[in-house]
C-alpha cells in the first residue's frame, strides 16, 4: 500500500509546484533589501520596483532588512519559502563575501537562486584635495615613497570599496593602509578632513563633492571610461590597465523556488531594465543597467565573481570574522 501511495503523493505535490507557478504571482512581492533607506542598494530597488509591479501585476514592496553588511537580508531570504514572493536584491558583498569570511555564517549562495545582475558601476578612486597628487602616477609614486602611510577609507571590511584598495595595493605594488568606517558616507568625509587621504567609494557618494572640488577625483575603477563620470580617466589610460573591479547588484530568489517562477521573473527583468525612464532613474544614482542573458548565466558569473573575491581576501590578508 505504501509504495503506491509515495508516488501519488509526489504526483499531487509536482501537480500543486506546477499550479503555483501558473498563477504566479497572485499577490504582492517583496524584495529585501539589506541596508538601511537611502543607500546605494536601496535606490536601485526602489528605481526599478514600481516598474516591476506593472509588468508583473502585482505590487512590489521594497522592504529593508539593514544588519550585518547586509547578510542579515541575505540569511531572511535564504530560509523564505521559494515561492517567488520573496526576492532579495543583492551586491557581491553579501552573497559571496560575507559567507567567504565568516565561517559562521547563516546561509551559504547555494541557499539562493539567482536570477539575474541588473545594475553595474564602477568606484571612483578620489583623494582629499590637498594631498598634492593630481594622477594616478603621482598617487603612486607618493605611497611608494612612504609605505603604509597613506590611508584608504572604505564603508568596512569585506566591503567593494575595502577591496577595490587590496586589488590596487597589488596591481600597483604598493603598501597603503585601510580604514574602515561603518558607511560610505561617513568613509567619504573622513577624506574631505583630512583623516584618511583617499578612497574607493561608489559614484553616488562623490559626485557632487568632485563636482564642487571638494574631493579630487583621479579615475573609475574600470578599465575604460564610465559615462557615470565624464571627465575622469579609465585605469588603463591612467596608467594601470591590469587594475578593474566593479560594483553590482542582482536579484535573487530562495533556492527551490520553481523554474518557470523564476523564469517569469527574469522575463520582467528584462522589460523593466530596457525602459528608458528606468535606465536614466539608474544613471542619476551613478549605476548602469546590465541584465544577465539568462538565470544560468549569472549564476555562471557569480561562480567567476566568487574566485575573484576570494583571491583578493587571500592576497589582502583579510581576516575571517570568526
Amino acid at each position: 500500500m505504501h509504495l503506491i501511495r509515495l508516488p501519488l503523493i509526489c504526483i499531487v505535490f509536482l501537480v500543486s509546484g506546477w499550479a503555483n507557478a501558473q498563477s504566479y504571482p497572485d499577490r504582492p512581492i517583496r524584495i529585501i533589501v539589506g541596508y538601511a533607506p537611502g543607500g546605494g542598494t536601496d535606490l536601485v530597488a526602489r528605481a526599478i520596483g514600481p516598474s516591476l509591479g506593472k509588468v508583473l501585476g502585482q505590487p512590489v514592496i521594497i522592504e529593508n532588512k539593514p544588519g550585518a553588511g547586509g547578510s542579515a537580508a541575505a540569511s531572511y531570504v535564504a530560509k523564505a519559502k521559494p515561492d517567488g514572493y520573496t526576492l532579495l536584491i543583492s551586491s557581491a558583498s553579501s552573497v559571496l563575501i560575507y559567507p567567504a569570511l565568516n565561517s559562521k555564517a547563516d546561509y551559504r549562495l547555494s541557499e539562493l537562486a539567482p536570477i539575474s545582475q541588473i545594475t553595474i558601476a564602477p568606484l571612483v578612486l578620489a583623494v582629499n584635495k590637498d594631498l598634492g597628487v593630481k594622477s594616478i602616477s603621482q598617487l603612486i609614486e607618493l605611497a611608494r615613497s612612504s609605505p603604509g602611510k597613506l590611508n584608504f577609507s572604505s564603508s568596512g571590511i569585506g566591503s567593494g570599496p575595502h577591496f577595490a584598495g587590496v586589488l590596487f595595493n597589488e596591481v600597483a605594488n604598493v603598501k597603503m593602509t585601510h580604514i574602515p568606517f561603518k558607511s560610505g558616507s561617513s568613509a567619504v568625509v573622513s577624506v574631505v578632513g583630512g583623516e584618511s587621504q583617499l578612497t574607493f567609494a561608489t559614484t553616488p557618494t562623490v559626485m557632487q563633492l568632485i563636482r564642487s572640488g571638494q574631493l579630487l577625483g583621479l579615475a573609475v575603477t574600470s578599465k575604460e571610461p564610465s559615462p557615470l563620470m565624464p571627465g575622469l580617466l579609465g585605469m588603463k589610460s591612467a596608467g594601470l590597465p591590469n587594475y578593474e573591479i566593479y560594483q553590482w547588484n542582482g536579484i535573487f530568489s530562495p533556492a527551490g523556488t520553481p523554474q518557470e517562477i523564476i523564469n517569469k521573473i527574469y522575463s520582467a527583468l528584462k522589460v523593466v531594465m530596457a525602459d528608458s525612464s528606468v535606465r536614466r532613474s539608474l544613471e542619476a544614482e551613478g549605476t548602469e543597467a546590465l541584465v544577465s542573458s539568462s538565470p544560468a548565466a549569472f549564476e555562471a558569473f557569480l561562480k567567476k565573481d566568487a574566485g575573484f573575491w576570494s583571491r583578493l581576501i587571500v592576497a589582502g590578508g583579510v581576516k575571517a570574522f570568526d
